[in-house]
């Protein structure tokens, strides 16, 4: 049970792939410009989690849903595959509503 929720992320960005290349909503229509839309909140993110846990806000906790890999300390891998699933799906969610107001 220990990689439930790094498999639930993983499925779920893989359907974001899908429906990104299905209506080409943002890399599938331009690459260079998702990644960028994607890669700086992706950062201001992690140094956000990174700040919250040298303050003592953020931290782990216990589950049997994580791995246990942890990137640093109350760092778990999930949070990195977490925040891109939070990023890319505000991306496509965006692009979407955008383009049916055109």
């Amino acid at each position: 049970m220990n990689f439930l929720y790094l498999g639930s992320l993983l499925i779920s960005l893989a359907g974001l792939v899908a429906l990104d290349r299905k209506h080409k909503l943002a890399f599938a229509k331009n690459p260079k410009a998702a990644t960028i839309a994607i890669a700086i909140p992706y950062l201001l993110f992690i140094i956000w989690d990174a700040a919250g846990i040298a303050l003592g806000i953020f931290f782990k906790g216990q589950s049997k849903f994580l791995t246990g890999i942890m990137i640093a300390p109350e760092f778990p891998i999930e949070e990195l595959f977490f925040l891109g699933l939070l990023c890319y799906s505000t991306l496509i969610v965006s692009t979407w509503f955008a383009r049916g107001k055109q």
